[in-house]
């Protein structure tokens, strides 16, 4: 299981981006390893990047987004960024 950033863990933006993608997965309806398995990503990776652990790459906001049904663009406006 990777481990929270030290450096970035708890940062605002991670947690407004990790809230965001809560939000939208439960207006779909989707459990939290639901919708890791749509991304292609580990149920435990996934939870925490909601609670904004994670300072996580490009390429995974794109995978999130697309689980979720939206563009990354969509999700950061979600997120107030």
């Amino acid at each position: 299981m990777a481990k929270p950033s030290e450096k970035f863990a708890g940062d605002p933006v991670l947690i407004a981006i990790g809230a965001a993608i809560r939000r939208a997965r439960k207006g779909l309806g989707l459990s939290q390893e639901a919708m890791a398995v749509d991304a292609g990503l580990d149920r435990s990776y996934m939870g925490g990047i909601e609670r904004g652990e994670h300072n996580f790459a490009v390429m995974t906001v794109t995978k999130i987004a697309d689980a979720l049904k939206m563009s990354p663009s969509e999700l950061f406006d979600l997120a107030g960024l």
